[in-house]
């Protein structure tokens, strides 16, 4: 390998590397991979897809376009028209002829699709998320580092996107823990820590604002007999 032709394979390799170490998010991850994929597979547009099998739509959530073919994003296309669900149907990701093989699909007429790649990019429990694909206007041959590195870009991406999910969970785990902390489980009012945190803020107001503070008690005369004699279910019924 000459000089000119490593310092090129080197730069993808080092585009993702900087994505894969450097991403906190699915954007910030996907669009340097996509700037690779179209450096290994020399097409024009670039894009990762998501499905929604119950509405029955694809989605683009991220594309690059560097000529005249041009698949936006935010773009949304029946499921059943796409080029991704037929190259899964058929088992065939790469075709140089859409117009003879995939004729029929509306979307692929309308963006001026003539060569085509995608491959599948599934989470962790092997669902299908959406596509990761390569098109161009031209007539194009598929290197082979261009499938390899379809599918490695399509393992990344589905690592990221368990990672967000993971955090996403935690922090709503969180938030539970915390908010289940300040409520008492019987009446789902604020406990005692609510109302000692709640009353330290609101002193602390009326001390900034030289105003005064209004607190007023309430007791149930008589509740302990109710636990005595119906159980204590039926008395947390009763308070409830």
């Amino acid at each position: 390998m000459n000089t000119a032709s490593a310092s090129v394979t080197a730069l993808p390799f080092a585009r993702i590397a900087d994505a894969v170490t450097g991403a906190r998010t699915l954007e910030e991850l996907v669009r340097p991979l996509l700037e690779v994929l179209e450096a290994l597979t020399g097409m024009e547009s670039t894009y990762l897809t998501s499905i929604d099998a119950d509405a029955g739509v694809q989605h683009v959530l991220f594309a690059r376009n560097t000529q005249t073919l041009l698949v936006p994003e935010q773009l949304t296309v029946p499921w059943s028209d796409t080029l991704c669900q037929r190259a899964l149907d058929e088992g065939c990701t790469y075709t140089d002829d859409v117009p003879s093989r995939w004729g029929d699909s509306i979307a692929a007429q309308a963006l001026g699709i003539h060569t085509y790649v995608s491959t599948p990019v599934r989470l962790e429990d092997g669902s299908l998320y959406g596509t990761l694909c390569a098109a161009s206007a031209r007539q194009l041959p598929l290197p082979d580092d261009a499938q390899r590195a379809l599918h490695m870009f399509s393992r990344l991406i589905g690592q990221q996107l368990e990672r967000e999910r993971l955090v996403d969970r935690l922090q709503e785990a969180n938030a539970a823990l915390a908010a289940s902390a300040l409520v008492d489980p019987v009446t789902s009012l604020p406990n005692r820590r609510a109302l000692m945190i709640e009353l330290t803020r609101r002193i602390a107001h009326c001390q900034r604002q030289h105003e005064a503070l209004v607190v007023a008690f309430i007791d149930l005369d008589g509740f302990k007999a109710i636990n005595d004699r119906h159980g204590h279910e039926a008395g947390d019924r009763f308070l409830a």
